[in-house]
């Protein structure tokens, strides 16, 4: 079950679609979405979670808590929706194709793909972007 929460007074439309297109996401993976919560937070919010959990003192637009059990994904995933706005301004784009970017992201995370590395970033990039793709099916 997807769910989305708000901590902040943003909110979140499309629920319905949004949980098909992230269900489809998953299993073109070979995996299944469990219990994934995404919980729209504000800057503020984020970074005490990232200075609580994670001992980092940054802004970041997601924190994906990982909670899988064999292919079924389960997770709290954080999305700050102050910095995706904030990203979205800045390379030009449109506030809710960056949201579902940075959504895809979690729950690729959770997949298995990683971004530390440069060939693991561009290989994120890439599924990124196939997410999107598919998106279009839903939206």
């Amino acid at each position: 079950m997807i769910r989305f929460f708000s901590e902040t007074k943003f909110h979140f439309s499309d629920k319905r679609k949004a949980k098909a297109w992230l269900k489809t996401l998953a299993s073109q993976h070979g995996t299944v979405a469990g219990e994934i919560n995404f919980i729209f937070v504000d800057d503020a919010y984020l970074l005490d979670i990232n200075k609580s959990y994670l001992d980092h003192d940054d802004y970041t637009d997601i924190i994906t808590f990982d909670y899988r059990e064999n292919n079924i994904l389960n997770s709290d995933i954080y999305i700050s929706v102050e910095r995706i706005a904030e990203n979205a301004r800045s390379m030009n784009i449109d506030f809710i194709d960056e949201l579902h970017r940075v959504m895809a992201h979690g729950v690729l995370h959770l997949i298995g793909f990683k971004d530390k590395s440069p060939s693991d970033k561009a290989e994120m990039r890439t599924q990124e972007e196939n997410a999107l793709v598919l998106r279009q099916e839903y939206f």
